[in-house]
């Protein structure tokens, strides 16, 4: 796929394969259920009509509920939503100031039709627009490029399973870091829901994931300057764009399309103080733009929903959350990976610069883990980024 496609839905399937019989049931019974789970209560909205997706969820990120589910622990291929997985594993371990210049060999094993940013071999990056390149664009070549820098790829994808396991997404497994088709490669609903929200407790993370749009290093222009152009995500419940609106309050976090997993999505938006969680995987309606479609309609279910459904199941905690009490006797917070969670302010980033940002929507304000009781939760307080608010 050439740099700047768009990310189109998978083809309707004329005979779907029906989900296994039996599923994992992380996270509680009913999950691993086929089929819709709700539970909803007096005044509760009924589900939208209009959902095809093979697997979806929809949970509150703040109490691991979840809402409702559709096959959630369906094994099904993640295309590029396992990118999501890729920036958790990654994305502490390379400082974003690195510099990086490309060797050939780093690009080699590209697979064919992927989706590229434009990194070219015998050119610098900074880590920081390696990462804009991966969230953005979605781009295949910058993942390799990160992957080398992580020790190479058989090793990145270690490191990827082992941090899924830890999360207890014990439906993925990881065979290449940038979701490209490959047997046996596979993930679910629950899981993508689980990798993005401890993705999302990374400052970093909740940066790339909310941007709009980006200036990525070109070649040499004039004078020996280096030339940038502009990067536009690919997240249309973000940015809008091929009949979709943006979606108010939404703030990232990772779309895919692959011939073999069709359209994926995961999706985060904040209502009333209130932050939901979405996946939906490989939509067959034929509808344009059909799995931010069914997202979309699963968000605002959720928000008329909240506290009005029985929760179907939870998000559960990784192996490694441990409460420590330091002294004074307060719980430290602490999740999932460190990668800078913080309480910086919310600001739009203007300008090129060496990182290339044209338009961040940061989610700072501290989306923080804090682990207690058994419970995953994120801090309550998530502002919403400076242009979302505008745009309620």
């Amino acid at each position: 796929m050439k740099p700047g496609a768009p990310t189109q839905p998978g083809k309707a399937r004329k005979e779907p394969d029906p989900p296994p019989a039996g599923m994992s049931t992380v996270g509680g019974a009913l999950l691993g259920q086929p089929g819709t789970q709700a539970k909803l209560g007096p005044g509760a909205p009924v589900l939208p009509m209009e959902l095809t997706g093979r697997s979806w969820i929809v949970a509150d990120a703040e109490s691991g509920q979840v809402l409702a589910s559709h096959n959630a622990h369906w094994r099904l291929p993640p295309a590029s939503t396992l990118k999501m997985l890729f920036a958790d594993t990654v994305l502490p371990t390379l400082p974003k100031t690195e510099v990086h210049k490309v060797a050939e060999n780093e690009l080699a094993d590209v697979g064919e039709g992927s989706s590229l940013v434009g990194v070219k071999e015998n050119q610098t990056y900074t880590v920081h627009d390696l990462w804009l390149g991966v969230f953005l664009r979605s781009g295949n070549d910058a993942v390799h490029v990160l992957s080398a820098m992580n020790g190479g790829v058989p090793k990145t994808v270690q490191d990827m399973q082992a941090h899924a396991d830890d999360l207890q997404a014990l439906d993925t497994h990881v065979v290449s870091p940038d979701g490209y088709d490959a047997p046996g490669q596979v993930s679910s609903a629950y899981d993508l829901t689980l990798i993005a929200r401890s993705g999302l407790q990374k400052q970093d993370f909740r940066e790339y994931c909310s941007t709009a749009s980006a200036k990525f290093p070109g070649g040499e222009g004039k004078n020996n300057e280096r030339d940038y152009f502009e990067i536009q995500n690919t997240n249309r419940l973000l940015t809008g764009d091929y009949g979709i609106s943006p979606y108010k309050g939404i703030a990232g976090v990772k779309n895919g399309n692959t011939t073999n997993a069709g359209a994926t999505f995961t999706g985060v938006a904040e209502r009333d103080g209130r932050v939901l969680l979405v996946t939906v995987m490989n939509p067959d309606s034929g509808e344009s733009q059909a799995v931010y479609k069914e997202a979309a309609r699963l968000l605002d279910w959720g928000f008329a929903a909240a506290g009005k459904v029985t929760p179907v199941g939870e998000l559960v905690a990784p192996k490694s959350a441990r409460t420590t009490t330091p002294q004074g006797g307060q719980p430290s917070r602490g999740g999932a990976g460190s990668g800078g969670t913080d309480k910086a302010s919310v600001a739009a980033h203007q300008g090129p610069g060496p990182g290339g940002i044209g338009t961040a929507l940061g989610i700072a304000g501290g989306v923080l883990a804090v682990v207690a009781a058994g419970l995953f939760l994120l801090n309550r307080r998530w502002p919403l980024p400076e242009l979302m608010r505008r745009k309620r």
